[in-house]
């Protein structure tokens, strides 16, 4: 494949040392070239622009514009735009977030070598692309949390650690409507208490730490 246009890429990472290492083993491919790198997802918007990449490989938490509000901007101005999340998390709802964002592929930042080089294929190629345990992720959990966002907002504040009172208190409702909350919240996490809904919260990636 040395002999066709490379595949040119845009890195979107904001931790140095992570975006070495990929701009080392894409330049180990003959059919792949670096065209620029972003440490956060405003650079990334902007130097998609300027550089219109075939892939765009985008870390999904990062500073100043998360990776999923970058992907949205992106595609919102390029339709066709073929983008890569990155994340060190592989929760069902971050993966859903991502997907429903518009990304190709999604993968966990311990994925092999080979891996991030087959994504990177299959997504110029005009496929999508989802590796075993992200697939599975997703299987294990089939409907989505969906929680409204006051529920988000009791959810937060439980897996803080605070009790009712403190809920209502914070959040400037009444105490039996907190515990209404809560009971909705258990009831589409699955959960048997506060514990395991905020275990599930983290896990699931509805809430991030």
């Amino acid at each position: 494949m040395s002999d066709k246009t490379p595949i040119r890429i845009l890195i979107t990472e904001d931790h140095l040392i992570a975006r070495v290492g990929l701009k080392t083993i894409i330049g180990m491919q003959p059919d792949m070239r670096v065209v620029a790198e972003a440490a956060n997802g405003a650079q990334a918007a902007e130097l998609y622009r300027k550089h219109k990449p075939d892939i765009t490989l985008m870390d999904v938490r990062m500073p100043v514009m998360s990776g999923v509000d970058a992907v949205i901007a992106i595609r919102a101005e390029f339709p066709e735009a073929r983008i890569i999340a990155l994340s060190t998390y592989g929760g069902d709802e971050d993966i859903r977030r991502a997907l429903a964002a518009g990304v190709r592929s999604y993968l966990t930042k311990d994925v092999l070598h080979d891996e991030l080089i087959r994504a990177i294929r299959a997504v110029h190629s005009g496929a999508t692309y989802l590796p075993p345990a992200v697939a599975a992720a997703l299987e294990a959990s089939i409907f989505p949390a969906d929680l409204s966002s006051r529920e988000i907002e009791v959810l937060e504040l439980i897996v803080k650690g605070h009790g009712n009172k403190q809920i209502a208190f914070e959040l400037g409702i009444a105490e039996h409507t907190v515990k209404n909350h809560v009971k909705n919240i258990l009831s589409k996490l699955g959960a048997d208490d506060r514990t395991q809904a905020a275990t599930a919260a983290i896990q699931r990636g509805i809430i991030h730490l």
